[in-house]
């Protein structure tokens, strides 16, 4: 091996046998798991953008229609009433309140489903509990002992890069 290899090496953190050293280990795994981290948030950012402009896109489409069908409604029940006149005979002001207890029966079928469809509703329990168990982890680990001895800086007075 020649001096120009030998020391090429130890710069790369290997001793002679080209071995790397613990330290370079350490700093490669770290160096590594963050660029990890960082490609993970990227692409759940490139995920919830599609996805984002895909909800956009049907929300506006959805509103748009029940715009319509809300004007719709008043056309809709002046002709329910006037053609169930024609019907049966029955007064015009009986028919449009025929057709306003329809309306209201209708409401409040929606309204006792929906209520029965709120009750079933529970809380993300295997979430909560992933979280709880997480941060007991977490809570328990000790910090590195140069945290500490930052210099006399206080943690706050650190700077911490967002890249």
């Amino acid at each position: 091996m020649s001096a120009a290899d030998d020391s090429g090496n130890r710069g790369l953190g290997q001793d002679d046998d080209g071995n790397r050293s613990l330290g370079r280990l350490v700093a490669t795994a770290t160096t590594e798991l963050s660029a990890l981290v960082h490609d993970e948030i990227a692409l759940a950012k490139a995920e919830l953008r599609v996805g984002a402009k895909r909800a956009a896109v049907g929300s506006s489409a959805g509103m748009a229609a029940g715009v319509l069908l809300l004007f719709s409604l008043p056309v809709l029940s002046f002709a329910l009433a006037y053609g169930m006149r024609s019907w049966t005979g029955l007064g015009l002001a009986w028919c449009f309140l025929i057709v306003g207890g329809i309306y209201w029966l209708i409401a409040g079928i929606l309204g006792l489903l929906a209520m029965v469809k709120f009750k079933k509703v529970k809380p993300p329990k295997r979430s909560i509990a992933s979280s709880k168990e997480t941060a007991a982890v977490l809570g328990s680990v000790k910090p590195h002992p140069r945290a500490s001895s930052n210099g006399g800086r206080s943690a706050r007075d650190v700077t911490r890069s967002s890249a």
